[in-house]
Formats: structure tokens, C-alpha cells, sequence
């Protein structure tokens, strides 16, 4: 397990804080430092981490915006009937989730909000400065973990880019845990860079993309012509409502091909159809397949099927992500962390598409953090 300093509480502000994800993700955190499950999924609490000084999971406090008024507990209930979390374990952090459910204020822009942009940007980034004044004196992170929104278009700044903006105004990291436009939108470009802040994104990689990552290496690297690869996804609950929307679809199946382009170095035939399922409710099923040449041009297959809960995996990055992303400022690096690649469809910065590789260069920021945290030590 890693080993993480007490300075006190940090902040995590979750845009989207009543989701599935969210929710794992607090409820989660609450079952982990409690000792009720082990840390399974997350990096973090592995020996690759040790001694980098991250902020311990006891010390994170959560916060966040949302349109919706379905209290925490009640909607940790609701994932226990689904079988995302188990049994029993919504009464066991009962406090953990009431105390992060006081924290949550409403997002927007809400119907009729008649709010501008630099309106809301600036009611938004005085939540947070307000919830990490009172709550989290080692600072905080947002993170969006809202549901996707169609890609960005023309000027105007979508509810993604106002948290973002909102984020880099109160002074905190941002971490794009969505394939929404975020800190990607052009008018931030000049912000972000001025910030002096750390962020990262985009879109968490959970699933058949985190398999394509390792797959498409796999057939470069054993000369095998990939001839077409196409996948289908089924799933239910707030992402699929989401993503019936096909300009929706579109901005998150733009990662899952770039994924493939970029550890295949050439394109290949083939699209990735998603479908809403509502009966799947937080489950997902994700289907591959791939056509590719061998020796004397033998035609040849292989399809994939992934099935699980996304909430589930996704929590655990989260976790992972804001942790990482909290000790990143506090070492004084800034800018996109290239380094945090490993979790995201869509990273931000330079740095290789390729999971191995992506792995790779997150052990050299570990280290990194682990030297600074050596420094800081010293100082004191």
C-alpha cells in the first residue's frame, strides 16, 4: 500500500456528484478507508506508489455540482438493487455519503438560467473556493464526471468548458474524467496555459479501449495487417441515455479510433456503434471484431467481448486520478500531465498511445513525485 502524508483534508469536486460514478467513487472511498474492502483497481495503493507522498484516502472530502436532487444515499441504494455496489454498504458509510451530499450545489446552466457564461463561471468557481476554504485546506481537484455532451460548437462555451473555466478561476486542478470538450474548448487554451495549475484528461479509458490499447500494439508489434475492426456497445443507465444522442456518440467514439490509428500507425476500416439498452442499467457489454492478415495473407479473426460495470471501473481511476492530480500541485508541476495517459482514451500533452508505454511513463512520474516528496521532506 502506498504511503500517503496527513496535511490535512483535500478536496475532491465532482461535476456530475450525483451520478454512478460519483457515487462509487465517494462511496467507495468511504468503504476503503474504513478497511470493509480492499483497494482493488487502484494503482495507488500498489507498491508503485509508495513513499510519493499522496494525499491518503481518509483525508478526501467531496463536494460537487449537479442539475439533479436525488440525495446520495439514496441513490447508492438504488446502484446496490443494480449490482454495482453490495449489500449492506450504503448503511455502512451512511455518514460519509450524507456528509458529501451536504456539499453538493446545483450545476447548471439551468432551464431558463439566464445567467451568462461569465455569470456562471464565476458562480461556479466561488462553490469551490468556498467548499476549499471550509473543508479541504491541502487544496482540491475538480473532476467531471458528468454525463457526455456533443462536441463543442462555434463559440459559445458548453456546461463542460464553464466547470473547466470555473475550475482554473478558483486556483484548483482539473481532470477531465469525460469525452466532453472541457479545457479542449479554444477560448481556454490561453487560460489553461497561464494557470500555472496541473490538469488532465480526456475521457476515461475502462473498457474496450483500455483492450484496444493493448491489442493494437500487439497486432504492430507481431506484423500482423489489420484489415478492419469494428465494435458494437451495449449499455443502459445515465451514459446511454447520453449517448443515444449521436452527436453524443460521436464525441466519444472519436477516442476509441484515435486509440486504434495511433497504435496501429494506419487506419483501419470499421466504426463502433453504440446502442441504449436501458435494462443494462450501469452494465455495458462491448464487442469486437477484427480481421486480420498472417503469413501468405491467411485471413484470420479475432473478436472480443467485455463485460462489467462501468461505474466500477471508472471509480477507482478517479480516485487514482485525483490523488495523483492533488500531489501533482503540490510538487509544483503544471500543465497537461502527459504522464497520466494511462487512464485516459484522449490524453492531453505528448506521450504514446500504446498502454505498456502509457504504464511506462506514469512509473517515471511516480518517481518524480517520490524525489520531490524526498525534497519536501528534507525542508521540513
Amino acid at each position: 500500500m502506498s504511503t500517503s502524508r496527513s496535511s490535512g483534508p483535500a478536496g475532491v469536486w465532482l461535476v456530475g456528484a450525483r451520478g454512478s460514478v460519483a457515487t462509487t467513487v465517494v462511496a467507495g472511498c468511504a468503504a476503503l478507508s474504513a478497511g470493509l474492502h480492499p483497494p482493488t483497481g487502484m494503482l495507488t495503493e500498489t507498491a508503485l506508489f509508495t513513499g510519493c507522498g499522496l494525499p491518503g484516502l481518509p483525508s478526501l472530502v467531496f463536494g460537487g455540482h449537479d442539475t439533479l436532487d436525488c440525495p446520495l444515499p439514496k441513490r447508492a441504494e438504488e446502484l446496490v438493487a443494480g449490482g454495482v455496489l453490495p449489500p449492506g454498504l450504503p448503511a455502512a458509510v451512511a455518514a460519509e455519503l450524507a456528509a458529501a451530499d451536504s456539499e453538493i450545489v446545483p450545476g447548471g446552466p439551468l432551464r431558463h438560467d439566464e445567467r451568462d457564461e461569465r455569470e456562471l463561471i464565476e458562480a461556479f468557481a466561488a462553490d469551490i473556493r468556498d467548499f476549499t476554504a471550509r473543508r479541504a485546506p491541502a487544496g482540491t481537484v475538480v473532476v467531471n464526471v458528468a454525463s457526455t455532451e456533443p462536441a463543442a460548437d462555434g463559440d459559445a462555451l458548453p456546461p463542460s468548458s464553464l466547470y473547466a473555466a470555473a475550475a482554473l478561476r478558483a486556483g484548483c486542478p482539473y481532470i477531465n474524467f469525460t469525452p466532453s470538450t472541457g479545457l479542449h474548448h479554444p477560448s481556454l487554451t490561453a487560460a489553461a496555459a497561464g494557470s500555472g495549475l496541473p490538469y488532465a484528461g480526456r475521457d476515461g479509458k475502462t473498457g474496450q479501449t483500455l483492450l484496444r490499447s493493448v491489442l493494437g500494439p500487439m497486432f504492430a508489434q507481431r506484423a500482423l495487417a489489420v484489415r478492419a475492426w469494428s465494435g458494437t456497445n451495449l449499455l443502459g443507465g445515465g451514459d446511454g441515455a447520453a449517448l443515444a444522442d449521436p452527436a453524443a456518440a460521436a464525441a466519444k467514439n472519436a477516442g476509441k479510433e484515435r486509440v486504434l490509428a495511433d497504435t496501429l500507425g494506419v487506419p483501419v476500416e470499421g466504426q463502433v456503434h453504440i446502442d441504449d439498452v436501458p435494462a443494462f442499467g450501469d452494465w455495458k457489454t462491448a464487442w469486437d471484431h477484427i480481421a486480420f492478415d498472417g503469413f501468405l495473407g491467411t485471413r484470420m479473426i479475432l473478436q472480443t467481448i467485455w463485460q462489467g460495470c462501468d461505474s466500477a471501473l471508472a471509480a477507482p481511476l478517479v480516485l487514482d486520478l485525483a490523488r495523483l492530480t492533488l500531489r501533482a500541485r503540490e510538487a509544483g508541476l503544471s500543465g497537461p500531465l502527459s504522464e497520466l495517459g494511462f487512464y485516459f482514451k484522449d490524453p492531453l500533452g505528448d506521450g504514446p498511445s500504446s498502454l505498456s508505454e502509457q504504464y511506462t511513463a506514469l512509473t517515471a512520474l511516480a518517481s518524480r513525485l517520490r524525489t520531490t516528496e524526498g525534497q519536501t521532506g528534507e525542508a521540513r
